[in-house]
C-alpha cells in the first residue's frame, strides 16, 4: 500500500503576494488553459490507470430556528460512513458504502440524496451537479472548454508549499462568472504551477444554479493530496447545504454538513472492468454496514466544526463569493418574509394582556437594507403593541439599525421559564413568571461581528417607561400584581457582547454575555434626574468528564448606588434559573450573584418510537445540582444568601426537562416542566 502524503497549506515555506493581476490577463489565461488541457489529457501522460481508497465521513443534519437564526445549529441526525472508492481511466467511478451508523437526537424523517453519501471524484466532471441535480445543476466546471468561455479568472496569490519531501509552487486563481445571472460557480482554484494540476477548489454558486427555491447557499471545499510523488488525488472534502423554510410563519433553517477524509490510496491496481458496472453509488446490505468496526460513538467522533455556529472555512467561501459578484447574484428571489423571532411573537398569554396574537413582516430593500414591522394585539388589555426597524447588514454580519417600539419589556436579566411554558401556566393555573412594564421610544444600534463566535453591539436608546396593570384572568388560580415600575424617561448607552456556547478550549465548551450601560432617568411627574450605571454578566461552562457532564452557570448583575434608580432597573432573582425553590423575583436589590454547579450522567430508559420520525434515545440525562443566590440592597446593606439543591431530568430527544428542587433557608419545593433552555430564545 502506498502512503498518501497530505498537502500542508501551513506552515508556508514562502509566500509571495504579487500585485493583484487584472481579470483574464495573459499570465492568468495561459495558466488556466494549461490546467484545462491537463484535466483533459492527464490520464495519458501521468501513468494513472486507476486507484482505490477509503473515505471516512460524517453527514450531519442540523437545524436553526428563529428570526435571523440567533442560536447555534442543533444536531438533529448524524451519520458516520465508511465508503470504498474506486476510480478508473478515463473517468469511471464507483463508490460503495460498507459501514454506516447514525444517531438521532431529534425526530426527523430526512433522507439524503445518494451522492451526499460519497465523495467527489476527479474534482467534478465538466458539468457540476449536486443532490442528483435537485440542488445544483447545469453548472460548467471552470476548468472545462465551456467554462473557459463562461468565467473570468484572476491570479491573486502564490504559495510555496511542501508535501512530504516535495516542494511546489501553488497559484490561487479567483473565478467569477461573466454572467452572474447564469448557473455558475464562484470561488477559487489552487493550481500547481509545475503540473497544472488542481490542488484545491473552494466555491459557491450563483442563485441561478440552485434549483431548489428554498436553498440559501451551497459551499464546496475539495482538497487533494500528493500520492506517489506525482498524483494529486482526493484527501479532504467539505460540503455544506443550507435551506430555509417557514412553518406557521416561523423561520427555520436546515443544514446538511458533509465532512470526509480519504485515506489508504492504492494506485494502478488493475481493477476488473466489472467493478464499475451498475450505479455509481451502491451500498452493502444494512446488516453488513452495521457490523463495521467504527471506533467510539458517532457524536464522540463528530468534528467540532460540524457543531459550530458557522464553520470557519465555509464562511470564508461565502465571503469570497460575496466579494466577487454582486449580492443579487447570490440572494434568494424572495423579498418579503415573515419577521417572527419566537413562537411567543405569534401567540402568548400573560397577566398584562391576556391572549395576544401577533405577526411580523420583513422586506429586503437591496444593498443590505432591510425593513421590518411587527405587531401584537392583547385581547385582555385591548391594545396594540408594535415595533419597526430599518437596518443595514454587511456580508460579514456587522450592521446598523434604527428602531422604534411601543411594547412590553420584562424586568430582570434572564427569563426564568420559556415563553411557551409560561403561556400554558398562566392560562391554566394563574402562574405568570414574567414582570413586564411598558416601553415606548427608539434606538440606534451598531452590531459588530468579527471572525469567530463573538458578537458585539453599541446602542443608544431613549424611551418612556411605565407600570402595567393585571388585565387577564386564568382558568384556575389568581394572578399576583405586577411590578410597580416607575414612570420615567430613560436615555442610555449600552455596550454589549455575546459568545454563544460553542467556543471550545481544551475540550471545554463555554459561552456567555456581558452588558454595561450608563443611563439618565427623568421622573415623569417629579422631574427628578438620576444618573446611574448598570452591569450584567453571564458565563456558561460545559465539559465532558468521561461518562459525566459538568456544567457551571454564573450570573452577576449590579446597579450603581444612589437614590432615584427606577425600580425596573434593579436586580431580580427567584425562579428555576436564578434561585430554584424561591418565589419568582422574591430576591431583589442593587447587586446579585447566582451560581449553579450541575453534574449529569445518562441512565438507561425505555425509548419512544415515533414511527418514520425515528426512535428517541434509550437513555435519560440525570443532573443533580447545587445552587446559590446572593443579593444586597447596596453598600452597607446585608447580603441575603439563598441556597438550593435539585435534580434535572432531560429526555424525549433531549428536548424536555423536568426539575425538582428545594430552596433552603426559607425556600419551598419547585416542580417545573419545560423545554430545554437552549430553545427558550425561540419559544
Amino acid at each position: 500500500m502506498r502512503p498518501l502524503y497530505a498537502l500542508l497549506l501551513v506552515p508556508l515555506v514562502a509566500r509571495a503576494a504579487p500585485a493583484q493581476e487584472r481579470w483574464n490577463d495573459e499570465r492568468t489565461t495561459a495558466l488556466v488553459r494549461e490546467a484545462i488541457a491537463r484535466r483533459a489529457v492527464q490520464l495519458a501522460d501521468t501513468g494513472l490507470r486507476d486507484y482505490t481508497a477509503r473515505a471516512h465521513g460524517y453527514v450531519t443534519f442540523l437545524a436553526q430556528l428563529g428570526e435571523g437564526f440567533p442560536l447555534p445549529p442543533t444536531v438533529i441526525k448524524s451519520d458516520e460512513l465508511m465508503v470504498e472508492v474506486y476510480w478508473g481511466a478515463p473517468d469511471r467511478s464507483k463508490q460503495r458504502v460498507i459501514g454506516r451508523r447514525d444517531t438521532l437526537l431529534l425526530p426527523t424523517d430526512i433522507s439524503y440524496h445518494r451522492d451526499h453519501l460519497g465523495v467527489v471524484q476527479n474534482n467534478f466532471p465538466a458539468i457540476i451537479r449536486l443532490g442528483n441535480g435537485d440542488e445544483v445543476r447545469d453548472v460548467p466546471h471552470p476548468l472545462s472548454a465551456e467554462g473557459f468561455a463562461a468565467y473570468d479568472f484572476r491570479i491573486v496569490d502564490s504559495l510555496a508549499i511542501r508535501a512530504g519531501a516535495h516542494a511546489f509552487d501553488v497559484v490561487m486563481v479567483s473565478v467569477r462568472p461573466k454572467d452572474d445571472r447564469a448557473p455558475a460557480a464562484i470561488g477559487a482554484l489552487y493550481i500547481d504551477r509545475g503540473s497544472a494540476s488542481i490542488v484545491r477548489m473552494t466555491f459557491s454558486f450563483t442563485r441561478a444554479a440552485l434549483k431548489d427555491p428554498q436553498l440559501d447557499d451551497v459551499s464546496v471545499i475539495l482538497e487533494n493530496g500528493l500520492v506517489d510523488g506525482r498524483f494529486w488525488l482526493p484527501r479532504r472534502q467539505e460540503i455544506e447545504i443550507r435551506r430555509s423554510v417557514t412553518w406557521l410563519d416561523f423561520p427555520a433553517r436546515g443544514i446538511i454538513r458533509g465532512r470526509w477524509e480519504i485515506c489508504c490510496v492504492e494506485t494502478n491496481v488493475s481493477r476488473a472492468p466489472r467493478t464499475f458496472l451498475g450505479p455509481e453509488f451502491t451500498e452493502a446490505p444494512r446488516d453488513e454496514q452495521r457490523r463495521y468496526p467504527f471506533d467510539g460513538t458517532v457524536l464522540g467522533g463528530l468534528p467540532e466544526e460540524v457543531r459550530a455556529f458557522d464553520a470557519a472555512e465555509v464562511r470564508r467561501v461565502q465571503e469570497e463569493a460575496r466579494e466577487l459578484v454582486r449580492a443579487g447574484a447570490l440572494a434568494r428571489a424572495r423579498r418579503s418574509s415573515p419577521a417572527v423571532g419566537a413562537v411567543s411573537d405569534i401567540v402568548r398569554i400573560d397577566r398584562a394582556e391576556g391572549l395576544a396574537l401577533g405577526l411580523g413582516v420583513r422586506r429586503a430593500l437591496g444593498a443590505g437594507l432591510t425593513a421590518k414591522v411587527k405587531g401584537r394585539y392583547g385581547t385582555a388589555d385591548h391594545r396594540w403593541k408594535g415595533a419597526g426597524s430599518l437596518s443595514w447588514q454587511s456580508a460579514r454580519g456587522s450592521g446598523l439599525s434604527l428602531s422604534v417600539r411601543d411594547d412590553f419589556v420584562e424586568a430582570g436579566d434572564v427569563p426564568e421559564v420559556s415563553g411557551l411554558r409560561n403561556s400554558i401556566a398562566a392560562q391554566e393555573f394563574g402562574s405568570d413568571w414574567t414582570d413586564p412594564y411598558g416601553v415606548a421610544g427608539g434606538s440606534l444600534r451598531l452590531d459588530l461581528a468579527p471572525r469567530g463566535p463573538a458578537r458585539f453591539s453599541l446602542e443608544f436608546a431613549r424611551e418612556h417607561q411605565r407600570a402595567l396593570a393585571v388585565r387577564a384572568s386564568s382558568a384556575t388560580g389568581t394572578f399576583e400584581s405586577l411590578l410597580a415600575a416607575d414612570r420615567v424617561t430613560v436615555s442610555r448607552f449600552v455596550l454589549g457582547g455575546r459568545v454563544h456556547p460553542t467556543a471550545v478550549v481544551d475540550g471545554t465548551q463555554w459561552g456567555g454575555a456581558a452588558q454595561l450601560s450608563v443611563a439618565r432617568a427623568v421622573g415623569a411627574i417629579s422631574g427628578e434626574v438620576t444618573d446611574f450605571g448598570r452591569a450584567f454578566a453571564e458565563l456558561e461552562i460545559r465539559r465532558a468528564l468521561g461518562e459525566w457532564r459538568f456544567e457551571s452557570r454564573t450570573l452577576a448583575a449590579g446597579v450603581s448606588a444612589g437614590a432615584g434608580v427606577p425600580v425596573q432597573s434593579m436586580v431580580y432573582f427567584g425562579g428555576p434559573i436564578t434561585a430554584p425553590g424561591h418565589p419568582f423575583h422574591s430576591l431583589s436589590g442593587r447587586f446579585g450573584v447566582s451560581q449553579r454547579i450541575e453534574v449529569g450522567r445518562r441512565i438507561p430508559f425505555v425509548p419512544l418510537n415515533l414511527g418514520r420520525f425515528g426512535k428517541s434515545a434509550s437513555t435519560l440525562l440525570i443532573s443533580p445540582y447545587v445552587h446559590g443566590a446572593v443579593t444586597s440592597g447596596g453598600p452597607g446593606a446585608s447580603w441575603e444568601w439563598r441556597p438550593s439543591v435539585g435534580v434535572g431530568i432531560t429526555g424525549l430527544f433531549d428536548l424536555l426537562r423536568i426539575d425538582v428542587a428545594r430552596g433552603l433557608r426559607g425556600g419551598t419545593w419547585l416542580f417545573s416542566v419545560d423545554v430545554v433552555r437552549e430553545f427558550w430564545l425561540v419559544m
